[in-house]
């Protein structure tokens, strides 16, 4: 990654107050306001049926700066899993392609960024899945399948429904407690 670029993204967190979440793609800095309980609610009943079923030696993170050099993008999943030993990195960038998921809870005010910026950048950046929550659309998409710039697979459920995550998981995940957004 560009050195100007990670400079600006760390002057950019420093400009914040508390509660920001600050990704990098490309040459564009975005930058969301903490989300609402309703994400925060989904994203806490995908992740304890995740935890069941973690492959030994990794760890569930949010908030935790994944990059790749060969893209130019710092994300920020809302979920993912990395393997125990990047502890050892501490302080230093940890590499996107040792996750082993990415999981988005679409925001009601920027869906753009987990539906283009981020589709366009995790198959790239070397996420081997990448799922989304909507609560927008009571929809779970799952993209799987990645080469250097797409995933070949999409599978979409509807809240209430089950969709299958594959290996290294391996298990249905069950969407029928998610909340969709109030209007």
């Amino acid at each position: 990654m560009n050195p100007e670029h990670y400079r600006l993204l760390e002057q950019a967190r420093r400009s914040l107050p508390d509660g920001y979440k600050v990704e990098l793609s490309g040459d564009v800095i975005v930058m969301q306001a903490s989300p609402p309980l309703i994400h925060q609610l989904n994203l806490a009943l995908v992740q304890r049926q995740f935890e069941a079923h973690c492959p030994a030696g990794y760890f569930p993170t949010g908030n935790s700066d994944l990059s790749s050099s060969e893209v130019g993008a710092v994300r920020n999943p809302d979920l993912t899993y990395l393997p125990v030993d990047v502890v050892d990195l501490a302080g230093r960038s940890i590499p996107a392609e040792l996750a082993l998921i990415a999981v988005e809870i679409v925001s009601p005010s920027n869906p753009d960024n987990d539906w283009a910026g981020k589709v366009r950048d995790y198959p790239r950046t070397g996420f081997p899945l990448y799922l989304i929550v909507d609560p927008r659309q009571k929809t779970v998409t799952l993209f799987s399948e990645p080469n250097r710039d797409r995933y070949h697979t999409r599978t979409e459920r509807e809240f209430g429904e089950r969709i299958h995550i594959p290996e290294p998981f391996g298990f249905d995940l069950d969407l029928s407690a998610l909340v969709p957004y109030r209007d």
